[in-house]
């Protein structure tokens, strides 16, 4: 998301984060930072296959991504929890309800075009889309929306997920999203409310 921090400026033009700095080299957009790093550390190769179908699969699923998935979970964190922190007012239930419309569609999508019946967006073995999938997933569950409760072959893959990175690792990295809620008692700087509340709001729309 934006960021108005100093820093932020000087790592990526976009000011946005994540953003990531390598020595002089700086990049911007989460889904480019990842395949960077997965080229220039050389990892297993079932994260980006070498095969050139394989790979294109992986490409289609995180261009599909950004205008589903990624377009709808996170707006139910925005609507449940950072929107009435910095407004200091809740949303109309109806833009919950809207919302969860939109990412019901897209999980349908996603279960019958992409998973199938395989154990992962690709195959048997796990790659970065489903890394890029699961962390925009988790985000509904952290603010309780249980979107696998009803859904058990998203249920299945989400099992297997945890069980390929580490339930330790998994439930580390989602530490803060699972805990977001707690946000709700924090005193945020008036200025920083000013700043950051229209643009939550831009971001809803």
């Amino acid at each position: 998301g934006p960021s108005n921090s100093e820093g932020a400026g000087k790592v990526s033009l976009l000011k946005k984060v994540p953003a990531l700095k390598d020595g002089d080299f700086t990049l911007a957009e989460c889904t480019a930072i990842l395949l960077y790093l997965s080229r220039k550390y050389n990892t297993p190769d079932h994260w980006y296959p070498s095969d050139i179908q394989k790979r294109a699969q992986v490409d289609e699923y995180l261009s599909w991504h950004h205008a589903n998935i990624r377009a709808n979970a996170p707006k139910t964190m925005w609507i449940k929890v950072l929107i009435p922190l910095f407004t200091g007012q809740p949303l109309p239930s109806e833009k919950l309800q809207e919302v969860m419309e939109g990412l019901s569609s897209s999980l349908k999508q996603f279960e019958e075009r992409f998973l199938q019946d395989k154990a992962f967006i690709i195959g048997s073995e796990i790659s970065l889309a489903d890394l890029v999938a699961i962390v925009e997933l988790m985000q509904p569950v952290g603010v309780g929306c249980d979107i696998f409760e009803d859904r058990p072959r998203l249920r299945e893959w989400r099992r297997r997920v945890e069980d390929a990175v580490g339930k330790e690792l998994f439930f580390q990295a989602h530490e803060t999203i699972l805990n977001i809620k707690e946000l709700s008692n924090i005193q945020i700087d008036p200025q920083l409310k000013e700043q950051l509340a229209p643009v939550l709001m831009k971001m809803l729309k």
